[in-house]
């Protein structure tokens, strides 16, 4: 331990000790060269992304060592080469050794410490307040309005989803039953405290009158649709009505009465180092961070995180020990590249996280009455995921002197989703565009790291990171950031579709203003990296190997399986969703009929384009060689999908980028038809020879573990069994996979930078900073 009064030896002896024992090397996850098969960034595109060939120059030439590779799977630069799309490859790039790397272990104190009322940021001292509370040592309570201001039409205000007609908790600005009710604690969320009525045509949806409430939800007769007096025996036993619009949707409670508290969802669940508080963790004694994952000078030695051991300890000596030891140098051996993750305000994280309003919400996971996980579909849930593995990564450093990137945690996820949840999130001032608002929080950020900070000036901010989750990516970026890298799950070049393409009008970015956006594409394949959506963990999938479904058992040609559009019922009435691409496949290929009942002109029988829910969707998937990647409102998972169960990916999505795709070869592993050409679409299919087909089964197969987040969810496999000895089926099934996963990609793509990324080639130059290159590859480097 750090603490001074918990010490059983003499500082002078624990100095002595600390300077002689170095304990076991860092066991290091990063193993291999840095990325597989990848092309130069800038230089060479195989395909270019309007389906058109360009001027292929590799860096070298292929000889009669691959005569059968005549795709240019393997072109790399510097590499040895090995035929293999997935595999490593052995060049200079790869080798990288151990540095020493000082991380200074922080022990500054907060005032009145933080009151109980938030986690102390033992690096700078400065609190971190929990919801509805504000203040230097958050002792100030704020006053969280669940409703907007009374009208006489709108006595509970106008609409908003943390709308309360019971009582409202102002430090999280949400509904519960209140007091003078039997369960004072029960959720009263939304429309649940609101009389409903029933429309006059049965194919109309009910509607919800919010100027009036439901005093049936506080009754006890039998006969009335009770909730918050409802014993939750009674209720399983039918015997009492319940309105059908009341559940349990708050996080951190379980049970059609929400009568079980269960585990709240918190990024990395606190580390084991505190408790999470329905999304904000709070920090045990001696721990703080977002996830409790950064130790102070009065944590245990033994409790730190693996990116920090082992480490050699520089302890002051008895005579320089304060009462506060403000802070401690622990000397750890890392490889590079070496990542700095700012503490940011929780306003950016935690706070999104604490108060939800629907506990699927912003995560990839909730906890059930065992207090199992529950792995959600929330399709930007990716983001949890990445921020987790990031947090918890062994390139992760606390010395920003040392770091080569930065990473700035905005869970914009989070505020998009939100964006309607309480008045305090509010939209007022952005015309109700959740674009808008979201360009506000990424401003407020980079404005507190520039003020708080010193490493943005350095380089403008080029070698920060940046995660842009929502459908169109990094397009609303204030102008301020966009010399960063920018994560983004499509990657829009703006090179045909030069304005917003969601059908969806709250996200439409067009009327921000260029003050406030600047000029900026959606997307710059020389700096930013498209990475793959979440999916939710599939053991079905994994154990009937969909991925490695052979040629003979695909007899489908072509295959998908969504929404087309407003010919279908149930289709999205927008002509503009999915920029018509889907629209115009059905109209050539669709396989059922659309509400005139017509099939699509080309229709063939081994061709499937359907909007009806399949009954097993993966399945389908693996029975086919090529599948359908197209758009919705901007990025859609089918990529990802047709990857995990080994299809040939078929991409019909001018200018823009999908996973990987300004590093990996598309060109051996996937097809893009130009958006004009979809009426030939089969055509070109079909004129594929069997020879090029299993040329790229065969290499979706050697890569399709680069879509899954495969480390994130071994880490919650990790935490579960040590809290609980859970192990359930989808642990065992990824806990088996070897191959490099979503988050070893990006660790790739950021080595390949470190290397070979011009500005950093001035840094080497410049700087006398120990990179861990050999001496024969920072020649090749700098020269």
């Amino acid at each position: 331990m750090f603490s001074p009064q918990k010490w059983k030896f003499s500082w002078n002896q624990i100095a002595t000790v600390a300077s002689v024992i170095l304990l076991v090397s860092l066991v290091h996850l990063f193993l291999g060269p840095v990325l597989p098969s990848f092309d130069s960034i800038a230089v060479r595109r195989a395909q270019n992304l309007n389906g058109t060939k360009e001027s292929s120059q590799p860096f070298v030439a292929f000889d009669s060592r691959f005569p059968a590779d005549s795709h240019g799977a393997v072109v790399y630069r510097n590499a040895s080469w090995k035929a293999e799309i997935g595999q490593w490859l052995s060049s200079c790039d790869a080798v990288a050794k151990e540095v020493d790397i000082i991380e200074l272990i922080g022990g500054r104190k907060c005032m009145n410490e933080c009151s109980g009322q938030g986690v102390c940021n033992h690096e700078f001292g400065i609190c971190r307040c929990f919801h509805g509370f504000t203040g230097e040592d958050c002792s100030q309570k704020q006053r969280l309005e669940c409703n907007y201001e009374k009208t006489p039409e709108m006595p509970y205000g106008r609409w908003v989803v943390s709308i309360c007609s019971r009582h409202c908790d102002t430090t999280r600005a949400m509904c519960f039953c209140g007091e003078g009710t039997k369960y004072p604690n029960r959720p009263v969320a939304e429309s649940c405290g609101f009389q409903i009525n029933s429309p006059v045509n049965p194919d109309e949806h009910k509607m919800t009158d919010w100027s009036k409430p439901d005093l049936d939800i506080l009754t006890t007769n039998s006969s009335k649709k009770g909730w918050c007096n409802v014993d939750p025996e009674e209720g399983y036993a039918l015997k009492v009505q319940i309105k059908e619009e009341c559940d349990c949707k708050y996080d951190c409670l379980w049970g059609r009465y929400c009568e079980v508290p269960v585990q709240c969802t918190c990024v990395n669940q606190c580390s084991g180092h505190g408790k999470c508080r329905g999304g904000f963790c709070q920090c045990h004694k001696g721990w703080f961070g977002t996830d409790c994952s950064i130790p102070s000078t009065l944590s245990t030695v033994g409790e730190w995180p693996q990116w920090l051991r082992p480490a050699h300890l520089e302890v002051p000596s008895d005579k320089n020990v304060p009462g506060n030891l403000i802070s401690l140098s622990a000397v750890v051996k890392k490889k590079r590249p070496l990542i700095y993750i700012y503490d940011l305000p929780p306003d950016f994280n935690s706070l999104l996280l604490e108060g939800r309003h629907f506990k699927l919400e912003c995560v990839n996971r909730i906890y059930d009455n065992r207090n199992a996980t529950i792995w959600t579909d929330f399709l930007y849930g990716s983001q949890m995921a990445f921020y987790e593995n990031i947090l918890a990564t062994a390139h992760r450093t606390l010395n920003g002197e040392e770091a080569d990137f930065f990473f700035v945690p905005v869970l914009d996820s989070c505020i998009i989703n939100r964006a309607d949840d309480a008045p305090h999130i509010s939209m007022q001032n952005h015309t109700g565009l959740r674009s808008s608002l979201t360009l506000e929080f990424y401003k407020r950020a980079y404005e507190h790291i520039a003020e708080k900070y010193p490493y943005w000036n350095r380089s403008s901010g080029r070698d920060h990171i940046w995660f842009f989750s929502w459908d169109e990516g990094a397009c609303y970026a204030p102008k301020e950031i966009w010399n960063s890298m920018m994560l983004v799950h499509w990657g829009n070049t703006n090179s045909k579709h030069n304005h917003s393409t969601t059908a969806y009008w709250g996200d439409n970015w067009d009327t921000i203003s260029e003050e406030r956006r600047g000029d900026h594409p959606c997307f710059d394949p020389r700096k930013d990296l498209v990475i793959p959506a979440w999916k939710v963990p599939d053991p079905l999938s994994m154990r009937a190997n969909y991925w490695a479904s052979p040629r003979e058992k695909r007899k489908t040609l072509f295959y998908f399986n969504g929404n087309l559009g407003p010919a279908y019922e149930s289709g999205r009435p927008e002509d503009s969703y999915s920029m018509g691409i889907r629209e115009k496949l059905a109209e050539e290929f669709g396989s059922s009929p659309n509400k005139e009942g017509k099939l699509g002109k080309q229709h063939a029988e081994d061709v499937i384009v359907t909007p009806l829910r399949s009954d097993n969707y993966h399945k389908d998937i693996a029975n086919s060689i090529f599948c359908g990647a197209f758009p919705g409102d901007g990025w859609s998972g089918r990529m990802e999908d047709s990857i995990l169960q080994g299809c040939v990916p078929v991409i019909i999505q001018d200018g823009i980028y999908l996973p990987y795709e300004n590093m990996l070869n598309y060109e051996s592993f996937a097809v893009r038809v130009s958006e004009d050409d979809i009426p030939n679409l089969i055509n070109t299919l079909r004129g594929f020879n069997e020879t090029e087909i299993q040329f790229r089964l065969a290499n979706v197969k050697k890569l399709w573990q680069r879509f899954l987040f495969r480390d994130s969810i071994l880490l919650e496999a990790e935490r579960q069994k040590a809290s609980y000895g859970h192990e359930e089926d989808w642990a065992v099934q990824f806990s088996q996979m070897k191959h490099d996963d979503i988050f070893a990609t990006f660790i790739q793509t950021l080595h390949f930078k470190l290397h070979n990324d011009p500005w950093r080639r001035e840094q080497f130059v410049n700087q006398t900073k120990d990179y861990g290159l050999p001496q024969e590859c920072l020649q090749k480097t700098t020269s």
